[in-house]
């Protein structure tokens, strides 16, 4: 059963139909729902499938399981029957053979799952797996490769900047996401789960739209039981998964975990130089691929400020499982299984939901692009903070459009209509005004609200100039 995915499987559809040979690396955060994708629309008929084994520090023990795993699988798809292959090498040499005997005229997918666990320390994988391409796959039009792994370090040096054979040579990139709004409402609407929408909006802002967290939801139970039994009990699935998510993609964790902490703590986001200071890392190339490579795994973004200077951009957690955990489950050692539905309102959970429905909304920018009716705009999207203006003001969301209006965004999360109190209208006055002082825009400023129910309809609202609510995140077209 595939939810959503709709430009993925049409991007899979056209590799599959090519009439080229095709080399897919498909990438994404850990338990998207990459390896289910794949499954789903090939029904599992590969012409061969193959997926890496995690092993502990024992270089020769993964090299030895791997070509054992990989030997099963040449042997369960009618490859080969032999012994496992001893190298790399011999094991693709293998797969090649296979491909010249067989007769069928259709397209050859060849699946490897997991491949930066069949990569091992020395285990001459790549070398093998670039001769495979270059010298035989290469050349035949009946055979996609579809390569895939969460590890986005390993993908990004080893695939995508490979300094050697595989130079140039991934013929497409699949980048899959979380779900969308609109896609978890599919998700559970398919499971026969009835839930409204503020709370699928609230279990996004836990879970962050990954398939998997979602597979754990229980209709018979609210969105608080549900929420204490995936995280809070004792025997909770996801107690464990915040350290198990980062030590299973990358290999110097404590470090990744130190950046995310730290951004965890500053909802606008830190500069380079701010979080060195905060972790005490060292600058240099390591701290450099540290930020990379969480960035193209979809934790963190690394965005300008207005008016686009890149060298003062922030980095900001945008991974709403990790900011949850890091908000509620890191340092509790509590034996409340009820934590979540006894959490009743407190400062800490409004600043959660706070920030973490501004993560949402960074998800979901071009559906808030929709509902202003600017989708075939062409737009840019940064924040602002003022340096002159006390208090001092800052912006989160700012949308800068061709045609000279921009959006300054006012993103809240309320249960009922959001109410514009004469205090915060000041501060709104002062905040336009500062922007427009300080930002030299050369462009009309609007103010936009994107709310769950909207704006009460006070004197006050007549501030607003447009408004997105909730709704409109899940009725909006899907991302580019």
């Amino acid at each position: 059963m595939l939810v959503g995915r709709k430009q993925e499987i049409e991007l899979l559809r056209k590799y599959h139909h090519s009439s080229e040979a095709e080399f897919l690396a498909v990438y994404g955060r850990r338990r998207v729902g990459k390896t289910y994708l794949i499954r789903q629309f090939f029904n599992d008929e590969f012409f061969f499938y193959a997926t890496g084994v995690a092993t502990e520090n024992d270089v020769k023990s993964g090299l030895r399981v791997n070509l054992e795993c990989f030997g099963r699988s040449l042997n369960q798809y009618g490859v080969d029957k032999r012994e496992p292959p001893q190298s790399w090498m011999e094991a693709f040499d293998r797969l090649s053979e296979g491909i010249k005997k067989s007769r069928t005229t259709r397209k050859k997918v060849i699946f490897l799952d997991e491949m930066p666990w069949m990569d091992t320390p020395k285990s001459g994988f790549i070398q093998a797996l670039e001769y495979f391409w270059n010298s035989f796959a290469s050349a035949r039009s009946d055979v996609l490769v579809i390569a895939c792994g969460s590890a986005a370090a390993w993908m990004t040096r080893k695939v995508f900047n490979s300094k050697g054979g595989l130079h140039n040579r991934i013929t497409g990139r699949l980048l899959l996401r979380p779900f969308t709004l609109g896609e978890c409402e599919e998700y559970f609407r398919a499971r026969g789960i009835v839930i409204d929408r503020k709370d699928i909006a609230e279990a996004y802002m836990i879970f962050g739209g990954i398939p998997y967290y979602l597979s754990y939801w229980d209709g018979r139970y609210g969105l608080s039981q549900n929420v204490d039994r995936i995280v809070f009990k004792e025997d909770a699935p996801l107690k464990d998964e915040f350290i198990n998510l980062y030590a299973s993609l990358f290999a110097s964790s404590v470090q990744y975990i130190d950046v995310i902490k730290a951004l965890s703590v500053r909802s606008r986001g830190l500069s380079r130089e701010e979080i060195l200071k905060a972790t005490g890392l060292a600058e240099g190339g390591a701290f450099s691929e540290i930020l990379q490579n969480l960035e193209m795994s979809g934790f963190i973004r690394h965005y300008a400020l207005y008016p686009g200077k890149a060298r003062r951009g922030l980095y900001q957690l945008i991974d709403n499982f990790s900011l949850f955990h890091q908000t509620f489950v890191e340092g509790y050692y509590g034996q409340n299984e009820h934590f979540w539905s006894d959490l009743h309102e407190s400062p800490r959970l409004n600043a959660w939901r706070g920030y973490a429905f501004e993560q949402l909304c960074f998800r979901h920018i071009e559906q808030i692009k929709w509902a202003l009716g600017i989708a075939g705009i062409s737009a840019d999207v940064y924040a602002w903070r003022s340096v002159r203006s006390d208090p001092a003001a800052q912006i989160d969301l700012i949308i800068s459009r061709a045609d000279k209006i921009v959006n300054l965004c006012e993103m809240k999360f309320a249960k009922y209509e959001f109410e514009i109190t004469k205090d915060y209208a000041e501060k709104l006055r002062n905040k336009v005004f500062a922007f427009g002082s300080e930002a030299h825009v050369g462009a009309t400023p609007h103010l936009t609200f994107i709310t769950t129910y909207g704006i009460k309809r006070t004197g006050y609202a007549q501030m607003v100039q447009s408004e997105v609510l909730l709704d409109d995140l899940f009725t909006a077209p899907l991302r580019k």
